[in-house]
């Protein structure tokens, strides 16, 4: 926490087509925009609506952590 009443949060961003989504994984709101900027000022609004209704409790943060995984995987039906 940043103060008493400020959280720092992180903004995962990706680009789809012509807008960027933006996803706050310790809450887990999502949002969009047609810009960086605009993605994560919309995800602000986004969590700190969530986040009135539906505060976070102390030591309530998820682990997150990064993980590997094989580009292509060849899946088999059954016979």
């Amino acid at each position: 926490m940043k103060g008493d009443d400020t959280l720092i949060l992180t903004a995962v961003l990706s680009r789809e087509e012509d807008m960027y989504i933006a996803e706050c994984p310790e809450v887990g709101t999502v949002s969009q925009g047609g810009t960086v900027e605009e993605a994560v000022a919309n995800l602000k609004e986004a969590t700190e609506l969530y986040l009135a209704g539906f505060p976070m409790e102390e030591g309530g943060r998820p682990i997150i952590t990064t993980f590997e995984v094989a580009e292509h995987v060849q899946l088999y039906s059954a016979p």
